[in-house]
C-alpha cells in the first residue's frame, strides 16, 4: 500500500520535474508517453458524443435495457467517427472523446456529428422500436467540438494509468455536449466554424448554411449549432 511518506513524495517530484515536451504529428497512445513529466503538443480538434437523459434511463427501467442503449449508441458513434478520420481517444459511462488532425480535422468533425444525428434518429431509434414496439424511449444525443492546441500526458500509476487531454478543446467539447438547446444536437466553437470546408458547412437545395448562431451562456462566448443530418 501506498504511505503518506510516497504519496508527499511523488507529488512532490511531479511539481520539481521539469518536462520533457515534443511535437506530434499523430494521436499518441499511451505506450508512446512516459509516465514522469512526458508531454505531446500537437494542434487537434477534439469531439465529444454523448448520450442525453442517461441518468433518467438507468434510474427508470431495467439494467439491461439501458445498457443495450449505451451500446447502440457508442458502437454507432465509434463507427462513424473511424469513419470520417478521427482517432477514439476515450470513454466516459455514456459518451466517448476522439481527436482529429489534419488540415480537415474541423471539417471532418462537423461531418461527424452531423451523421451521428442521422444515425440516431433513422438507425438507432427505429430498430429500437422495431424490437420494444411500447416503449416510450427516445435516444437523444449530442456532440460537442472545439479546436486548440492540445498537451497530451500520462497519468496515473504503474500498472494503471492512461492518457490526459489538457487544452481548451477537450475542455470546451466535452462541456458543448452537456448543451441542451431545443432542436440542436451538434455544437460547434466559433473557431471550428471558421475553419470549416464549404462541404461541412452549406447543404440543401437551394444551399444554405447548416449552423446556427448562438450564445454559450455558461461561457459567455459565440458558438453555432445545427440540427441537420448526414447520412452514412
Amino acid at each position: 500500500m501506498a504511505t503518506l511518506k510516497e504519496i508527499r513524495a511523488e507529488v512532490a517530484g511531479i511539481f520539481a520535474t521539469n518536462w520533457q515536451k515534443r511535437d506530434g504529428q499523430v494521436v499518441p497512445d499511451s505506450d508512446s508517453v512516459k509516465l514522469g513529466n512526458d508531454a505531446v503538443q500537437l494542434d487537434g480538434t477534439v469531439l465529444y458524443a454523448d448520450l442525453a437523459d442517461s441518468t433518467e434511463l438507468v434510474n427508470g427501467y431495467k439494467a439491461f435495457f439501458a445498457a443495450e442503449i449505451y451500446k447502440a449508441y457508442l458502437l454507432t458513434a465509434c463507427r462513424i467517427i473511424r469513419d470520417n478520420g478521427g482517432e477514439i481517444t476515450a470513454f466516459d459511462g455514456d459518451r466517448v472523446m476522439a481527436v482529429y488532425l489534419g488540415k480537415t480535422k474541423n471539417s471532418d468533425a462537423a461531418r461527424s456529428a452531423l451523421k451521428i444525428n442521422w444515425a440516431v434518429k433513422e438507425i438507432i431509434n427505429p430498430a429500437l422500436k422495431a424490437q420494444y414496439t411500447t416503449t416510450s424511449v427516445e435516444v437523444k444525443q449530442a456532440v460537442g467540438i472545439d479546436t486548440s492546441s492540445l498537451f497530451v500526458a500520462r497519468t496515473g500509476i504503474r500498472g494503471s494509468n492512461d492518457l490526459v487531454w489538457v487544452g481548451r478543446a477537450a475542455n470546451y467539447a466535452a462541456k458543448l455536449c452537456g448543451v441542451r438547446q431545443a432542436g440542436y444536437s451538434s455544437f460547434i466553437t466559433e473557431d471550428v466554424f471558421k475553419m470549416l470546408l464549404d462541404t461541412s458547412k452549406y447543404a440543401g437545395e437551394p444551399r444554405r448554411l447548416m449552423w446556427d448562431k448562438l450564445m454559450w451562456q455558461e461561457m459567455g462566448i459565440t458558438i453555432y449549432g445545427s440540427t441537420w443530418q448526414w447520412g452514412v
